[in-house]
């Protein structure tokens, strides 16, 4: 057994996908690299996938499948790892060295399984050479196991990232995780769903993972979200399916309080993308989906209707119109895309 399983989804990656790659083969024999080759069809990702699990071939696994989108390649990874843990990295993306040795000593120097491992990411603006770090040391303890009560309650803006966690593979299985095909903002339930299973959490302080953030084809980028807002919607439905927060109320407040705020993120995101798409259709749009969040959750509703929420949900020209002015000036704070 691998100790961990690195997946990389890759779709007409070639530009991209070998700086990605060769930085995960610092982990040396320790570590599999899952090339998921997602239906490629205008570059030679195919043969760079190829060319390294031939030179690489007791690391590297190069698996080539139709296209069924990031969700069913991170599916694939998953499927085939052999890893104790398993970690996603997208091809566009990639892990600092350093911290990636801190990592891989962690994992090889803990006697029992950790169900979680967090570690911090930066935001790589490659078009004016910027960086924006994000770390968790004020809300997790550093450096030993905890479980998720002990925690704080993060930063505004801030929330455990795909690019963040690394998942005990077993704990994955065991709750059937599979994510839908051909449907983009997936990392959502990647990190949302297996959270109330985890019983066993580590934070290591280190600025592992490099987000790639310049592209204008980038799912993160404001115009794409806009096209894609069907997806988005589809997957915050599937958020609110995903468990009935309200179970964790009482017993795992902590785990509550931040469910809460990450479907009300949730929420903002799509109605304040809907109120900026600015048609009958999407206020239509935006309508059902808190209707949906009123029939699957009352009480739920009723709490994000009291907070900066209940003016993206409203009908308004002037809420809504207000909520447009203060999302530019969050997104200028916080450079989220």
């Amino acid at each position: 057994m691998k100790l961990i399983s690195f997946a990389v989804p890759c779709y007409n990656s070639a530009e991209y996908m070998e700086k990605c790659i060769e930085s995960l083969l610092k982990a040396g024999e320790e570590a599999e690299i899952i090339i998921v080759n997602d239906g490629s069809t205008k570059d030679n990702t195919k043969e760079i996938a190829d060319r390294y699990q031939e030179k690489y071939p007791s690391i590297v696994k190069a698996i080539h499948q139709e296209n069924g989108g990031h969700g069913q390649a991170v599916n694939t990874g998953l499927k085939n790892a052999t890893g104790k843990y398993f970690k996603v990295v997208d091809s566009d993306d990639w892990v600092d060295e350093s911290a990636l040795n801190e990592v891989m000593s962690t994992l090889r120097s803990m006697e029992e399984e950790i169900d979680v491992y967090l570690v911090n990411y930066v935001y790589e603006y490659m078009y004016n050479n910027t960086q924006k770090h994000v770390n968790y040391r004020m809300s997790f303890p550093v450096g030993r196991k905890f479980n998720f009560e002990e925690s704080k309650k993060l930063p505004v803006g801030t929330f455990i990232a795909m690019h963040s966690v690394i998942y005990r593979t077993g704990l994955l299985r065991d709750i059937n995780l599979e994510l839908p095909k051909h449907t983009f903002y997936v990392d959502n339930l990647f990190v949302f769903t297996p959270l109330p299973y985890a019983k066993s959490f580590y934070y290591i302080n280190v600025d592992f993972y490099r987000y790639f953030i310049g592209r204008q084809d980038q799912s993160v980028n404001e115009s794409v979200i806009m096209k894609r807002i069907d997806q988005h919607i589809k997957v915050t439905e599937l958020l609110l399916e995903a468990h009935d927060i309200n179970t964790f109320k009482e017993t795992r407040k902590r785990l509550y309080k931040y469910s809460l705020d990450y479907l009300m993120i949730m929420m903002i995101i799509n109605s304040i993308y809907l109120i900026k798409i600015g048609d009958k259709e999407s206020f239509d749009k935006k309508r059902k989906l808190w209707d949906k969040l009123k029939e699957k959750d009352p009480v739920t509703y009723k709490k994000l209707k009291r907070k900066f929420t209940g003016m993206v949900a409203s009908d308004s020209k002037f809420k809504c119109g207000l909520a447009k002015k203060i999302y530019v000036i969050v997104r200028k704070i916080f450079k989220f895309n």
